[in-house]
């Protein structure tokens, strides 16, 4: 069965992405590498929901535990509002390697599933990880799962974000820019 590392941002965009890929007979271990997300509460908070949900579902979950505030902030200081694609780049980065060196024969993301991310810069960066690296990045288009994606996290009572993540997401989320 062909083995797939799914870089994981928090259990309720996750798990709609595993049930398909299972769907399709790959074999699916998660991926915890998420240094962009702040503060260190939100941080814990998904990172759990998550560890609960892999248990939940018996995924294999590969963690990455980093809390990478000041590494993050130092990488996007000179431009915040292009912040995204240093984040999708790192995080797909890593997990190309990852799935590279632990001899998965794919990689993916659950970044896919959301209509608030910029698909398609996800998709090409995606790709360019898989090239780099030599394993094959495995791109659906899981945005139409994402309502059903959500209330699973809702039924199951796992934590539900309020923003993207990073703290310049919280900010434009709370002061409504």
């Amino acid at each position: 069965m062909p083995s797939v590392l799914l870089h994981i941002c928090c259990a309720p965009c996750a798990n709609q992405c595993i049930d398909s890929l299972r769907m399709e007979g790959l074999d699916v271990t998660g991926f915890w590498f998420n240094p962009n997300i702040h503060p260190y509460t939100e941080y814990r908070s998904r990172r759990d929901a998550l560890r609960t949900y892999a248990r939940l579902v018996h995924m294999p979950l590969i963690e990455e535990d980093t809390y990478g505030l000041r590494d993050f902030v130092r990488a996007v200081a000179e431009d915040i509002d292009g912040r995204c694609g240093y984040c999708y780049q790192v995080r797909l980065e890593k997990t190309a390697q990852e799935a590279a060196a632990r001899g998965f024969s794919a990689f993916s993301t659950s970044l896919l599933i959301s209509p608030y991310q910029q698909h398609e810069r996800i998709a090409r960066i995606g790709r360019a990880m898989g090239e780099k690296y030599g394993v094959t990045f495995v791109y659906r288009d899981f945005r139409p799962l994402f309502r059903d994606g959500q209330q699973r996290a809702r039924d199951l009572g796992l934590y539900m974000q309020k923003y993207c993540g990073c703290v310049f997401s919280e900010e434009e989320k709370y002061r409504k820019f």
